[in-house]
């Protein structure tokens, strides 16, 4: 490892080694060498992309491997780097189209979120309530799950139920700075009643440190995508729903679309989402069928309204 990452400044090396522990060898370290085709990266990167890890994390991820195996082709073990794949951007692209109405990515209801949430606990080896509230409390947010297992108690503000979601500035155990939102901007979220509840007892549980997490998994683990899915048996479980379409960041589409639906001015919608684009957040206000026979409607009532010839006149009391 040392010879593959030679002559990398620090502020390079470590992306790079987070991505060779966290992705690299959790997908690719059960393979000698010999046996690391180009469809084994090709998988990996696939399952990188799936678990919603972002471009540069991919990137980072890929440069680890390229390094190692171009090593392993120096030393005579490997003929050539199947590491050196090309495209992968390309499926981010078709994720970023599939995503021009989110709106069908959403859950239709609460209940079905409960079913959700209930599924996924009932299957899980452990029976660990977490996997449901994490569900849950993405959902009510439009949340990352990464962003949920970064919250702690110093974020949220229990006077006014607000959740502020900001990058970590504490380094996290192995040195590297904790982002806790993919490096996305700060911004705020309204905590609904329904979770409340939920927050309140975790942060009671905290017993008053302000740096505890309130999301972690049954032995006191960050919760991250991959983790939730496989603990849960997540494709599993939405498949016997009919939610075969569902994955862990539609549970943000979900909470976005809900509050659409419910009014939230897109301005604020897109403060609350942290969209960077004013058009990313009106992909949730595609109005339905009746919203659109309720826009015709006001209008013929507009139209047949009275008016003067000469146009507005102003009234005397």
């Amino acid at each position: 490892m040392t010879l593959a990452m030679r002559g990398l400044e620090a502020k390079t090396l470590d992306p790079y080694l987070s991505g060779w522990r966290h992705r690299v060898v959790p997908s690719l370290g059960h393979l000698s060498p010999r046996m690391i085709t180009n469809g084994a990266v090709d998988r990996a990167v696939h399952g990188w992309i799936a678990d919603d890890c972002s471009r540069s994390t991919v990137k980072n991820s890929i440069a680890a491997l390229v390094r190692v195996m171009e090593q392993a082709v120096r030393d005579g073990i490997i003929d050539r780097n199947p590491a050196r794949i090309t495209g992968w951007q390309s499926l981010y692209r078709k994720a970023e189209d599939e995503l021009d109405n989110p709106r069908s990515l959403a859950l239709p209801d609460w209940a079905t979120l409960t079913r959700l949430a209930d599924a996924l606990v009932a299957r899980s080896a452990d029976h660990f309530r977490g996997w449901g509230e994490v569900t849950i409390f993405a959902a009510c947010t439009a949340a990352r799950i990464g962003e949920v297992s970064g919250c702690r108690v110093a974020d949220i503000d229990t006077s006014n139920w607000l959740w502020t979601v900001r990058r970590q500035t504490t380094p996290s155990p192995g040195g590297l700075l904790d982002k806790g939102t993919k490096g996305k901007r700060a911004r705020v979220v309204p905590l609904i009643v329904d979770v409340r509840e939920l927050v309140q007892q975790r942060i009671d549980a905290a017993q008053g440190r302000p740096d505890a997490r309130l999301f972690t998994g049954p032995r006191g683990g960050r919760i991250s995508t991959a983790v939730l899915r496989d603990a849960t048996h997540w494709d599993e479980v939405v498949s016997d729903l009919g939610l075969e379409h569902l994955r862990r960041h539609a549970l943000r589409h979900t909470g976005l679309t809900w509050m659409a639906d419910a009014g939230v001015p897109v301005h604020v919608l897109r403060t609350i989402a942290g969209h960077g684009s004013l058009s990313t957040t009106q992909r949730y206000l595609h109005p339905d069928r009746r919203s659109v026979t309720a826009a015709g409607n006001a209008l013929s009532a507009y139209l047949r309204t009275p008016r003067s010839p000469s146009g507005p006149q102003a009234h005397t009391l």
